[in-house]
């Protein structure tokens, strides 16, 4: 199993919740992006600079992701195209995307992108909080441990 991570837009309490987790549960966390990040020498955790393309990144994801491993996005059309190849996606705020709720959240999306292309001011999301994080850690571990349980296809 390998986590991914949009890394372009995640927030530094999150890279550092996702670098704890690698390194205590032994495995790999990609870190890809179109810039420079800061990470930790480790040989559990992995940075990947892509492109200026703007949807590399996303590509470079969608390519290399397998079924049983989990991606942290808060793309929504990236998640939608990895729920259906069996990827485990978290968005950075700890909600897990699944074959029920994608086609909602994509749906959403376009809509509020329609809004937005059409001269509507829309609000933003709101600020990332405490909250937000302790929501995150509590997903990925669950979502962790139910992949590196002995038995399923990450353990």
């Amino acid at each position: 199993m390998t986590l991914w991570v949009d890394a372009d837009a995640c927030p530094g309490a999150i890279k550092e919740l996702i670098i704890r987790a690698a390194r205590r549960l032994k495995i790999l966390a990609v870190f890809v992006a179109n810039k420079y990040i800061s990470i930790p020498e480790s040989s559990y955790i992995a940075g990947r600079r892509i492109g200026l393309d703007p949807q590399a990144v996303d590509m470079h994801i969608t390519d290399n992701a397998r079924a049983g491993d989990v991606v942290v996005t808060q793309d929504i059309p990236l998640a939608s195209s990895l729920v259906a190849k069996g990827v485990v996606v978290i968005s950075t705020r700890g909600e897990l995307f699944t074959e029920e709720n994608i086609g909602e959240r994509l749906s959403i999306r376009n809509f509020m992108q329609g809004l937005r292309e059409a001269g509507a001011l829309t609000p933003g999301p709101a600020e990332f909080a405490r909250k937000d994080s302790r929501r995150f850690a509590d997903t990925l571990d669950r979502v962790l441990t139910r992949l590196l349980k002995p038995g399923t296809a990450g353990g």
